[in-house]
């Protein structure tokens, strides 16, 4: 299974971020899946990639052209694949992924699983979309979803789609390795 993840690049300011991204990574490759992230060797995508790597996984990088040019490859990863555009990068992203997760993360992670999300919404695709909930991290979204659905801007069945895992185990359920 290919299995995206979106997350910062940066590691923010609490150890546990860095932790679970590892742990992540590390669940990904030991399951036999793949992972598909953004490309970078830096902040908590460098930390997934790593232990993903050192695990014995395979690693798919899709990465801006841009930020190649600027120094943010990682350069042990399996394969990179390079893109002009954000937006181009988002898409392939997505058709590559049979599973989505969202750690914590800045705007860009929250951009691009809201993509993901509105195309699940849409009907586009079923595949699952999860946001890891370390520490509460996605409260307060989740807060905005189950707004979103009271005062029926967002179907029932669209929200339902939006897995808040408080573990790792929550992550293994939705993408189908535990019952």
């Amino acid at each position: 299974m290919n299995i995206t993840v979106y997350l910062g690049a940066r590691e923010g300011n609490e150890p546990v971020f860095r932790e679970t991204a590892a742990e992540v990574g590390k669940w990904i490759a030991e399951a036999g899946h793949r992972l598909i992230y953004g490309g970078s060797g830096i902040g908590l995508m460098g930390v997934l990639a790593d232990a993903a790597m050192e695990s014995g996984g395979e690693v798919i990088g899709v990465e801006p052209q841009f930020f190649i040019d600027d120094g943010f490859l990682h350069e042990g990863i399996t394969k990179t694949i390079p893109t002009e555009t954000m937006a181009e990068r988002r898409l392939l992203m997505m058709e590559m992924g049979d599973a989505f997760i969202a750690l914590p993360g800045g705007i860009g992670t929250l951009d691009e699983i809201s993509e993901v999300i509105v195309m699940a919404a849409l009907g586009k695709h079923k595949k699952p979309c999860i946001l890891y909930n370390k520490n509460g991290y996605y409260d307060l979204l989740r807060g905005m979803f189950d707004r979103m659905t009271n005062y029926e801007f967002m179907a029932e069945d669209a929200r339902d789609r939006i897995v808040f895992a408080d573990t790792l185990e929550d992550i293994q359920r939705a993408v189908g390795d535990l019952p």
